[in-house]
């Protein structure tokens, strides 16, 4: 198959695009061309910026492609340019939207494809809805042929996982923190339920839904069965750096009062028991299923950290503000 990515080298679109690769498929990456070790590996690059409407429009004139995939598409604005550049151009147009769209405080369990989108504590879900409405909007006035996917939390070799984990922070932080003997901040008692999924097996899942014209005008999440909660979460990532947890509880509301960058994310998804039910997925990709456990993706993650010094940068500010935290609702 012919596949645009339009980013295609971040957490979740580079292991998507290996693994085309490996599969055979001719993939084409629409970025500003700051990653050629893809190139390397046999993508073809398409060089712009995807906030320059005209310029990407013209760099995707005449063109046609079995598969486009939007890693960077997060307004309706956003997606209506899609729309307008590959209408009547492309087998399939993947939108990657959010599991945060779902309902919030969730009613009912496991979360299915058909739980309502509700989320009014997070702008980002918000948009990801309105995103996905419009779109399923020409799907159904012009059979624009759109399939709808969510991640959840998704994490791999270049991306770590903590319960306060912003990507304006520097993520190697925490393992300096673990290593250190610092305190790890986990929202609430720490027994909500959460699902963390390796950018490999969304890979997998991600690319036997791409080409297949049944997916049109569907909405899949897909994630792991896995299902742990946060103070797990900091226990098996302590253990993974060589260390043993340290964890201080901090209410959802109190972190989201007292630090401003996580307004929403808490209350409006990390808060939240997020177990899914896979089937559809499983339905439409018949054999897949995730496979890396929490335990050993996180190991890989870290490993690929120690490989890459130049990624072991440490933010005092960040974790400052980690302590300020936890001191601040102590004194209370």
């Amino acid at each position: 198959m012919d596949i645009l990515m339009i980013g295609g080298t971040g957490n979740i679109s580079a292991s998507i695009t290996r693994r085309l690769l490996e599969r055979g498929d001719r993939v084409w990456l629409f970025n500003r061309g700051n990653h050629p070790e893809f190139e390397a590996l046999g993508a073809n690059l398409i060089k712009g910026d995807f906030n320059d409407v005209e310029g990407m429009k013209a760099a995707l004139a005449g063109r046609k492609f079995d598969s486009v995939a939007d890693f960077v598409c997060f307004t309706p604005e956003h997606a209506m340019r899609d729309w307008s550049i590959f209408r009547g151009n492309v087998g399939q147009y993947i939108f990657i939207s959010s599991c945060t769209v779902y309902q919030k405080p969730l009613k009912t369990f496991p979360i299915r494809e058909d739980t309502p989108l509700k989320n009014p504590y997070s702008a980002y879900a918000r948009n990801k809805m309105a995103s996905e409405f419009a779109l399923l909007e020409k799907y159904r006035e012009e059979e624009f042929p759109v399939t709808i996917v969510r991640p959840s939390h998704t994490y791999g070799e270049t991306k770590l996982v903590g319960a306060v984990l912003s990507w304006q922070d520097a993520p190697w932080t925490l393992v300096d923190r673990a290593r250190r003997g610092q305190e790890a901040l986990i929202h609430g008692d720490g027994r909500s339920l959460w699902t963390l999924t390796h950018s490999d097996d969304f890979a997998a899942g991600f690319v036997g839904l791409m080409g297949n014209p049944a997916t049109a005008g569907h909405a899949f999440h897909l994630t792991s069965d896995e299902v742990l909660t946060w103070d797990e979460i900091a226990t098996i990532f302590a253990h993974a750096c060589g260390a043993e947890p340290n964890i201080a509880h901090v209410p959802s509301e109190f972190i989201e009062e007292n630090w401003p960058k996580f307004k929403g994310s808490l209350l409006g998804d990390k808060a939240e028991n997020l177990v899914f039910d896979n089937g559809k997925m499983k339905r439409f990709v018949p054999g897949w299923q995730c496979r890396i456990p929490f335990r050993e993706g996180i190991r890989r993650s870290i490993a690929y950290y120690e490989a890459h010094p130049e990624l072991q940068v440490v933010d005092d500010r960040y974790s400052r503000e980690i302590d300020a935290i936890i001191a601040k609702y102590r004194a209370l």
